[in-house]
This record gives C-alpha cells, structure tokens and sequence, in this order.
C-alpha cells in the first residue's frame, strides 16, 4: 500500500507490527475486496478504530485489540547515517541488478538517485525497504539492520513507490484508519492538517480518485507519522503539471519544517535539482557519482579544443569522464577540473584553441551515463 509500505510483505519479514497476520500478507485484494477477503480467510476483515477519547490506535484480530502501549521503536544515534549500503549486489540468475553498491546518506540531507533504466534505482529502494532480499553485501537504515529489523525500520520510514498499492475498494477515511494501528508515532493532527491542505474528500473511494489526488494521499499516508526518513521512488509518475508542482511544494515544505532526509529518485531532473542537495547517479548497477549538486557541477567542466591538422589527442585529465574526438574536434567533460586544468592540456596536446563551458545536472547526466572514450569509474 503506498506510504505504508505493505507491498511486497511476502518477501522477508512482515512488515505488520502487530505480527504476520492473514490481513497483511501479500494479499491483493480488488474490486469487491471484501467478498474475497470473506469467501479466502473465511471470516470478515478484521475492523480497524480509533479511540476518541485516547486517540490511540487499536485493531482488532483475532481475540482482541492491541494498542501502541505495548510496542517500542529503537532509534539509533542521530549521528548515524539514514542510509549506509556496503557492497550490496542483486543476482537474479546472471543477471546482475546492483553490483557491489555502497551508498551513503547523511541524516537531514535529501539526495537524488538517478540514473538510465536498468540502473538498479527501484532494485536499491526495494531493498532499502525490506522488500527484497540482497545477494550480498550490508544494508542499514536509520542504523537498524534491515535483515533483522525490518519492522522497526518501516516504522520510521516514509514510502511512495511508482506504483500507489492502496486498497481500491476502501475509501480514504478506511485507509487512514487501516495505516494508522501500524504506526506508534501516528501524528492525528498532522494528517488532518494536510487532508484540509490538500482538500481531499475522505469520503471517496480510493478507486474514484485522479492520479493527483492519489498522489497526495500517498504522502498523507507516507509522512503523517512523521518519518524519520522518506523514500520516493518516481513520486510524480504521470501526474499533470499542477499536481506535479503541488506535490513537490509539499515535499519541499516538509524538508525544510521538519528536516526529514529524503531519499528521491525520479527520471526527471529538473525535480532532483529543486528538491536534492546531493545526487547518486547509477550506471550498471553501481554509483559512479555520489557528491553535492553543487560541488560537483562547480568541478566539472565541458572542454572543447581545436587541435593542429593532422594530429591527435595525445593525453587526457584523470578526471575524464568522457571524450570524443571528430576530425580535429576534441571534446571532453572534466571532474575535478582546476585553475591549471586547461594550461595543462594545452602543454600536453597539439592545440590550436581551447574553450571551457558550464554543464547543468543533465548534460553532466548523459555524460557520466554514455561515458565515451574514458569510462567514469
């Protein structure tokens, strides 16, 4: 289910608090859901209320309700990173998803993952949240092992997938009071706040609604417990431009309220450089850029030489990461390019002129990506 992430429960551990029950196993429920619930478990969906005195969540299954009083959330040092991958790698068969990634993201920093399809982004985000198991390697959130601690991990994050897996045949009032039991730190005020925000009309069926307005209840439900990290994974999907423009404000808004770290992945860069202020940018399955957006379009740079007729490049900076040369045309992009960088190929090559231009985040995308003549490792 989006922002409560009950997709994928059936790999790993059940990301149900209150234990693997029939509800919340991998259990796709359509149209006319609760018939089918009825006529496979033999019994009712369990009903799910909120206390109005205590405004304490309860659900009850089974033999009797079960409130937040007898759950705990373990938290780890503030100091510890949100994210921390060490050699993670994902095989199916020999195809090789993710290749020894190891990615790192600092607590109350949003970063952007991008990269070409079949990069590994969703294969990443996957296994950040226990929805997938990795072939090798280390994976820890909020310093919590995932392997082991996947419930207290999803309690402290925030999902949007590509793919909004809410319960079609609730309404959004049902949703809101199916996620909450999940959640200790279930925040009532918070959610109202942006229910009346986003003026959603909780009285609707979750099939009815616009992808816009589904959007907006995807966030309702991923950031109303307040998450101490929110993953985003191609959030604005098919969204038309006012509710593209709506959904990053409220991203934007909560970053900058709340310092929530912030994990984004989108195929859209103009979206990463408006809400990251760092970027990972994936190729095969590994991350050959992990740097501030900032750090890293100030250190590279798009040189292009005119060389003598008839010659040829003869030496490269070491921080090539792609080149191309076309009759006496020399063209190369330079990371960590210097104030000596361009005297230095002047020197070492048979140059006739030399220019040096700025790149933005998507002209230095596509070379970092199709890395001609020197591949960026």
């Amino acid at each position: 289910m989006g922002g409560a992430c009950f997709d994928g429960m059936a790999a790993g551990e059940s990301a149900n608090p209150l234990g693997r029950d029939q509800l919340c196993r991998r259990t796709r429920l359509r149209d006319g859901g609760a018939d089918a619930f009825r006529r496979r478990h033999n019994r009712p969906i369990p009903r799910i209320r909120v206390s109005k005195v205590s405004r304490r969540a309860r659900v009850f299954v089974g033999a009797g309700p079960r409130t937040f009083s007898s759950w705990s959330v373990i938290q780890a040092s503030p100091s510890v990173p949100a994210i921390d991958l060490v050699g993670v790698s994902k095989r199916y068969g020999a195809v090789t998803a993710l290749d020894h990634l190891t990615l790192t993201l600092p607590r109350g920093t949003t970063l952007g993952l991008i990269g070409p399809n079949g990069a590994g982004k969703s294969t990443t985000i996957r296994i950040l949240m226990g929805l997938l198991s990795p072939s090798a390697g280390d994976v820890r959130v909020l310093g919590l092992d995932v392997a082991t601690q996947a419930v207290d991990v999803r309690r402290q994050v925030g999902y949007v997938p590509e793919r909004h897996d809410i319960y079609p045949w609730m309404s959004v009032n049902e949703v809101i009071s199916f996620v909450t039991p999940f959640y200790p730190t279930w925040d009532v005020e918070l959610c109202r706040e942006m229910i009346d925000l986003y003026k959603v009309d909780t009285s609707k069926v979750i099939r009815t609604l616009s992808k816009g307005m589904l959007a907006k209840v995807a966030l309702i439900l991923a950031v109303s417990h307040r998450p101490e990290l929110l993953v985003l994974d191609e959030p604005t999907s098919g969204l038309d431009p006012i509710a593209h423009e709506d959904f990053l404000s409220e991203v934007t808004r909560l970053t900058a309220s709340a310092g929530t770290t912030v994990l984004y992945s989108s195929h859209d860069l103009g979206d990463i450089v408006r809400i990251a202020n760092s970027v990972c940018i994936l190729r095969g399955g590994r991350a050959v850029v992990q740097r501030a957006i900032s750090e890293l379009l100030a250190s590279t740079k798009r040189v292009r030489a005119v060389l003598v007729p008839g010659s040829t490049p003869r030496w490269a900076p070491e921080g090539t990461i792609s080149q191309e040369f076309d009759r006496r045309e020399w063209l190369l992009t330079v990371d960590g390019f210097g104030p000596d960088t361009a005297d230095r190929i002047k020197a070492e090559n048979p140059v006739e002129s030399l220019d040096v231009f700025d790149l933005n985040l998507s002209e230095l995308f596509r070379d970092v990506v199709l890395a001609k003549g020197k591949p960026h490792e």
